[in-house]
């Protein structure tokens, strides 16, 4: 092979060997790739693995992490329809789960705690003390979740509910904001005791406060987005970047249907981090 064609070949072959981080790689605004968003960066020996899920009906995210020595897991916003796939990843990877997290009582889908609880024996669940649901871990601000040598720390973010919570990464390298913070976007405000005063607090004051290269990953996406970061949503979210009273007025005229599988959503989820519904 000619000195020339592997010069060429040498920058992807770069790139091609990255892994996953939580800083993102640099693009400089000349750049081509400059419009392409890319969040896949390096990943460093000491950082958890990480895997993003997704489910289709209720386009609902569901994150496990794990530490690479321990393989202890936790699993972030189980759906029921789902737990059979989580399970074989988590079981192809040679991972014990130790916690589900709900980062709400969710209204457009089951959790997939309760079944989660069943099939794998001495399992957690845990979600906001303030949410009203059931849970062996009721979690409050300042609460640290660990997995082996890892750990998540809660953020109080209410406003979409009252039960509302982001999980931060010990490195504040990553925020799972659940439906606090969306891309381009945020959770509404119109039931389960929702406001947008206090969700605009909460988005100011506990995630547009992390750094800014933190990632964003939320609980829904509707348009094939996967991640964002602190920065982009402090630009670019077309409500949270206004005023607090534009905020308000956006969010009380949104006059959206009411989630289809609410009534049998919410009285599941009140109880199925205990047990299965």
């Amino acid at each position: 092979m000619s000195a020339a064609l592997l010069h060429r070949l040498k920058p992807a072959v770069s790139v091609a060997s990255r892994v996953w981080s939580c800083k993102p790689p640099r693009i400089e605004p000349s750049s081509a790739a400059a419009s392409v968003r890319l969040y896949s960066g390096l990943m460093e020996p000491r950082a958890p693995l990480f895997r993003q899920l997704f489910e289709s009906e209720s386009s609902t995210y569901t994150y496990l992490l794990a530490d690479a020595d321990s393989r202890e897991a936790v699993l972030i916003d189980p759906v029921l329809e789902t737990v059979d796939r989580d399970l074989q990843l988590i079981n192809d990877l040679g991972l014990t789960l130790k916690v589900a997290l709900n980062t709400h009582c969710h209204a457009d889908h089951i959790t997939g705690t309760g079944l989660l609880k069943k099939k794998v024996f001495g399992l957690k669940s845990a979600i906001s003390k303030h949410s009203g649901a059931a849970a062996d871990i009721q979690l409050s601000e300042g609460d640290r979740i660990s997995f082996g040598k890892h750990c998540l720390t809660v953020r109080e973010t209410p406003g979409h509910t009252d039960g509302c919570v982001t999980y931060v990464s010990e490195d504040e390298g990553m925020a799972f904001t659940g439906d606090a913070l969306l891309i381009r976007g945020c959770g509404r405000t119109d039931f389960q005791q929702g406001s947008p005063h206090r969700l605009y607090e909460s988005v100011h004051k506990k995630i547009f406060t992390l750094p800014g290269h933190c990632f964003i990953y939320p609980a829904h996406d509707y348009k094939g987005q996967t991640v964002s970061t602190v920065d982009e949503e402090k630009k670019f979210n077309p409500r949270l970047t206004k005023t607090l009273q534009e905020f308000v007025n956006i969010m009380n005229n949104l006059n959206l249907p009411k989630p289809k599988k609410i009534d049998i959503s919410v009285p599941a989820n009140l109880v199925c981090g205990l047990h299965d519904v």
